[in-house]
């Protein structure tokens, strides 16, 4: 059974949560934790996306943003596989679907993603 669609609308801040298949890691070497915010900076500039905070575990991340445009589903397929592609090429490393959460308490869910670790 497929999963539902993903309820997304312009201007929406959303939680996102991906970790490694399998819960391996998907950060090795400081080089690897360097790498992904600027995936993350790339992603912002091309899919004109709003990242209020970001948190960096060994086999997952965090990350508060807002699409204004409502196009959460591209902005992830392209964070997940852009770092797949160019650092991880034998091994998919990121699980198909992120968790998502539509948050409006902007404040405490930023809170929540730094002290979460």
């Amino acid at each position: 059974m497929s999963r539902p669609l993903r309820i997304e609308y312009p201007r929406a801040w959303y939680h996102v949560m991906n970790r490694g298949g399998r819960a391996e890691e998907i950060y090795h070497t400081e080089d690897d934790y360097q790498r992904f915010p600027y995936i993350l900076e790339e992603s912002v500039e091309m899919w004109n996306l709003r990242i209020s905070a970001f948190c960096l575990m060994p086999n997952h991340y965090h990350l508060l943003i807002q699409t204004p445009e409502g196009n959460l589903s591209r902005c992830m397929r392209h964070i997940n596989g852009v770092y797949t592609q160019r650092y991880k090429t034998a091994l998919t490393i990121m699980m198909g679907n992120c968790s998502v959460a539509d948050t409006s308490p902007f404040l405490s869910m930023k809170a929540i993603i730094f002290c979460s670790w």
